[in-house]
């Protein structure tokens, strides 16, 4: 591969309901990263509500964005480009990056180039870290298959080179994340609903409810609608068993157990079908990204079943964070990627189409 030129990216990522900004040097060094969660804002809700994260994101992504040149000891004429969340996301949210993006841009006369979420979320597993065994990382080597496992996507994808995307399947209805989310509400678990699950799930038996695997034979893609709906009709039956009136709000449900059992039905399918697709198609990496990948459920398997090398982000980086729009930025940049202020928020936008 053609040696790429050095250069440091400033990354704008407000894609939902996190204010990000950070500095990248060449695609893989971390020079700063700065993340405005709303957590606390959204948790009343039990998930993010677009007008709150959209206004929040404007109240903040100035001192985020100053904040992180500070930290990372530069000024914005240090920087070659500025890389910014495009899509998908919540439309509101995306408009205020682009326009803190686009100004910036305008001001400094710094190239400007317009990021996919998902591209990101890949592209956090080329930054430098230390290894389990406090070894250098080594970074993905192609040809590779990707798991994107997020809130709103669930999808495998082939990479044969940088930016190079073979959507192979995806989810046919909620993603791995939404079926977190809508299990952990039904459970009164709180928001965010993965990390609520995993941490109820702990105690729980995972073997306590036969809950259904979706494996759609033939294909590669997923299913989680059946599994949510699967796991709202056991909390009722117990209801119903347990109640004096047919679905007695009173009952102390199971929760532990209810949640460990839910949980490893998506693990499982999620890693069985990802192995699988990495062995049809040849690759020895596997590459799983997103804010699911946190899971350390998800994450001990799919490492002890799969041969060959797999790729997880650092769980401070499977979350929503601008370096790995800056990450991904610098491979664009680098390719000679630009977009003219003009650029829109494309809030549905697939991977792989520019």
């Amino acid at each position: 591969m053609k040696e790429l030129p050095s250069a440091r990216i400033l990354g704008i990522e407000s894609s939902c309901d996190e204010t990000a900004a950070a500095v990248v040097e060449d695609g893989r060094r971390i020079l700063s990263s700065v993340v405005a969660s709303q957590e606390e804002l959204h948790a009343e809700y039990g998930g993010v509500f677009p007008e709150v994260a959209s206004r929040q994101h404007i109240r903040v992504i100035y001192p985020v964005v100053e904040q992180a040149l500070a930290k990372a000891h530069l000024s914005l004429g240090d920087i070659d480009a500025i890389a910014v969340t495009r899509g998908p996301g919540l439309p509101g949210s995306l408009v205020v990056g682009l326009n803190m993006a686009k100004g910036l841009a305008l001001g400094s006369g710094k190239p400007l180039v317009g990021i996919n979420h998902l591209e990101g979320h890949l592209y956090s597993a080329w930054l430098k870290r230390n290894n389990e065994e406090g070894k250098e990382y080594l970074p993905p080597e192609f040809p590779l298959l990707a798991l994107i496992v997020s809130g709103g996507h669930t999808e495998l994808v082939l990479m044969r080179d940088h930016l190079q995307y073979e959507r192979l399947g995806g989810t046919l209805d909620d993603a791995a994340g939404e079926a977190f989310d809508k299990v952990a509400r039904l459970l009164d678990l709180g928001y965010p609903g993965g990390p609520a699950v995993e941490k109820a799930a702990k105690p729980g038996d995972p073997a306590a409810f036969k809950f259904p695997r979706s494996w759609l034979e033939g294909s590669w893609d997923f299913s989680f609608s059946g599994l949510k709906t699967a796991v709202l009709n056991q909390v009722k039956n117990i209801r119903q068993e347990l109640g004096d009136s047919k679905e007695d709000e009173s009952v102390d449900l199971p929760v532990a157990d209810l949640a460990a059992s839910f949980q490893a039905a998506v693990v499982e399918v999620l890693a069985t079908k990802a192995r699988f697709a990495a062995q049809e198609h040849d690759v020895k990496e596997l590459l799983v990204a997103g804010g699911v990948s946190a899971n350390r459920a998800l994450r001990t398997l799919i490492s002890k079943d799969t041969p060959g090398r797999v790729h997880i982000p650092p769980i401070e980086l499977c979350t929503d964070n601008a370096v790995m729009i800056a990450a991904a930025g610098y491979f664009r940049f680098a390719r000679g990627h630009r977009h003219g202020l003009e650029m829109d928020a494309m809030p549905t936008w697939p991977l792989g189409s520019d």
